[in-house]
């Protein structure tokens, strides 16, 4: 006898984390995996978050959180992209938002569109809640276009989601493609979630939001990557009212709330200038480019902090194994998409990790080809 629940089964182990207990024994090795930043919270969001523990804020705040942050939240996307956000809560990161906003929404049988490469938790958590995924081809150029997913509504697509910059590629939509995908889903009465985690890694256009496009867009956003806090578990949506607010009772049975303190610190954070990271991330971007280009066929990130190469033999799977085998960290492709022809790198790494790495997987790449 089983005690699992049988929704269990509609989910697989993170493919991440097999990558890792693969490479367990590597020593020392070049780690291009990890999508986290590779620079460490601001000195002033860390003294803020001091401050906040020595001044007694250790205990719940609101479910919808700290009234500051929330209106903070709204001048930053003010300040950003011209428009603020409304009925804004604060999430525990930006995978509490999402959990969040696909149980608030999501019945079984509910179709859910994304372009496919995709970030893996929207496969598995829309799966866990019994809806239908429709991952929609987006190779060679990884843009999810307005056309195809009007070609994948039926009656029963409830939602589509949509990330820019991308996690796994870096691929970014500008303003029109983003406002093409939102006319499409406000013809059609379709919910849009725009996972703009990534918003500040922005390396050729102009930087861009979702914001504004539509009236039934649930925008999540957060600070594991602006400001380097994964750990801190902080984020925040803003959307329709009735989603939201179901969204805020569904924090009060599971979340609660995010961490008191890192609340008080992303007030700071928002307001930190960041334009150092972002350059020095873009001469990452275009150091490993330049350097993985010569062997593979890769699209140029514009976004993000990773890159997707296409395997010399088209199996990104064997390619990673390899790689593993040499011991270089990277991720396979099919982690993030139905299809394995490509592999994932991370970016988010120091200059000499970067030129080591990309020796080594140009090396085996010339071997295979």
């Amino acid at each position: 006898m089983s005690f699992l629940a049988e929704r269990t089964s509609r989910i697989d182990a993170s493919g991440i984390r097999k990558v890792f207990a693969l490479a367990a024994n590597l020593e020392n090795p070049i780690n291009l995996s990890i999508g986290q930043p590779d620079f460490d919270v601001d000195d002033a969001v860390k003294q803020d978050a001091i401050a906040a523990i020595e001044a007694g804020l250790n205990t719940y705040t609101q479910t919808w959180g700290i009234e500051e942050l929330r209106e903070e939240a709204s001048a930053y996307y003010q300040r950003r992209f011209g428009t603020p956000l409304e009925n804004v809560m604060i999430t525990s990161g930006v995978s509490g938002g999402l959990f969040l906003a696909l149980l608030a929404t999501i019945d079984p049988g509910d179709e859910v569109i994304f372009g496919d490469p995709y970030f893996v938790m929207y496969k598995h958590l829309v799966n866990l809640l019994g809806g239908v995924c429709k991952p929609l081809n987006t190779y060679p150029d990884f843009k999810l276009k307005p056309a195809d997913v009007e070609a994948a509504v039926t009656d029963k697509t409830k939602l589509l989601i949509v990330n820019s910059p991308s996690n796994p590629t870096g691929v970014t939509l500008d303003r029109t493609e983003l406002q093409g995908l939102a006319d499409v889903a406000a013809k059609h009465g379709i919910l849009v979630i725009a996972d703009e985690i990534y918003e500040q890694f922005y390396y050729d256009d102009t930087p861009a939001s979702m914001a504004g496009t539509c009236d039934n867009l649930l925008v999540l956003n957060g600070f594991s990557k602006m400001a380097a806090m994964t750990g801190w578990r902080v984020g925040f949506a803003a959307g329709p009212a009735d989603v939201i607010q179901e969204m805020n009772t569904l924090q009060q049975y599971t979340f609660v709330c995010a961490p008191s303190f890192a609340q008080k610190a992303a007030v700071t954070a928002l307001k930190t200038d960041l334009s150092e990271k972002i350059a020095a991330y873009k001469r990452k971007r275009d150091l490993i480019y330049e350097g993985l280009s010569r062997q593979f066929k890769v699209t140029k990130p514009g976004g993000a902090f990773y890159i997707f190469p296409e395997a010399p033999d088209g199996d990104g799977d064997a390619f990673v194994a390899k790689a593993i085998e040499n011991n270089v960290l990277v991720i396979p492709g099919s982690v993030f998409s139905e299809q394995k022809t490509h592999f994932r790198l991370s970016f988010a790494a120091d200059d000499a990790t970067i030129v080591r790495g990309v020796e080594v997987l140009n090396k085996l790449a010339k071997e295979m080809g």
